[in-house]
């Protein structure tokens, strides 16, 4: 079954050539284009993608707010933020707004369809360790929670509090497995239970969330 795509960007010629790689995929099917945040929640509503692969800077209501409604009216699609430079304020603020990752704009094509081809599967693209780096520079932006201020994390168990706070240090189920002593697919479930219990949407969302809560401080 072919990935659902829509294109979302101010700038015609690059929607244009990123259709036309699309379509030379026999996995990927661009089913629309959209110039500004309005037209791309009418196409979503309408066409119901997969995958959105959205451009921040836009007349009207950009990315970023775009993302944060999108994803509210139609959680089961997927965001892929497009930015200038991958350690910047609009991808701190993607993620928050719940895309699943982020690409530069220079990105190389073969790099853009594995991302989309993640993204669909329920993977991030972006590995938690640049998702750690970005909080990190942006931490002060938290509102100050204490772990008590969300009653999620009383669904968790001790061992998955603690299976947590390892993703977001940033470690790998490898790495995780080792540090607890624990088989990695002992970690793979813990971590699964944890993205259903806190009803996240991937391991990018689980750090931020440990951040937000307090569960983890910046260094």
């Amino acid at each position: 079954m072919s990935t659902r795509v829509l294109l979302v960007d101010d700038e015609q010629l690059l929607r244009v050539a990123f259709t036309m790689i699309l379509r030379a995929e026999p996995d990927m099917e661009p089913v629309g284009e959209a110039a500004d945040g309005d037209a791309a929640l009418r196409l979503t509503r309408q066409l119901r993608p997969d995958v959105v692969l959205m451009d921040v800077r836009m007349p009207g209501a950009d990315g970023i707010e775009t993302t944060r409604r999108l994803i509210r009216e139609a959680p089961q699609t997927r965001v892929l933020v497009l930015t200038t430079f991958d350690l910047d304020e609009y991808a701190f603020d993607a993620l928050q707004a719940g895309a699943s990752g982020f690409l530069l704009k220079n990105t190389r094509p073969e790099a853009l369809l594995a991302a989309i081809r993640d993204v669909a599967r329920g993977d991030a693209v972006v590995s938690p360790r640049i998702t750690r780096r970005l909080l990190e520079g942006f931490a002060h932006q938290f509102p100050a929670i204490t772990m008590s201020g969300d009653e999620r994390l009383r669904l968790l168990t001790p061992r998955e509090r603690e299976v947590l706070i390892n993703v977001a240090r940033g470690l790998t189920n490898t790495e995780i497995a080792a540090a607890m002593h624990l088989a990695e697919a002992t970690v793979k479930g813990h971590v699964g239970r944890i993205l259903s219990k806190l009803e996240l949407r991937d391991r990018v969302q689980a750090v931020i969330f440990a951040y937000e809560t307090g569960l983890i401080r910046p260094a």
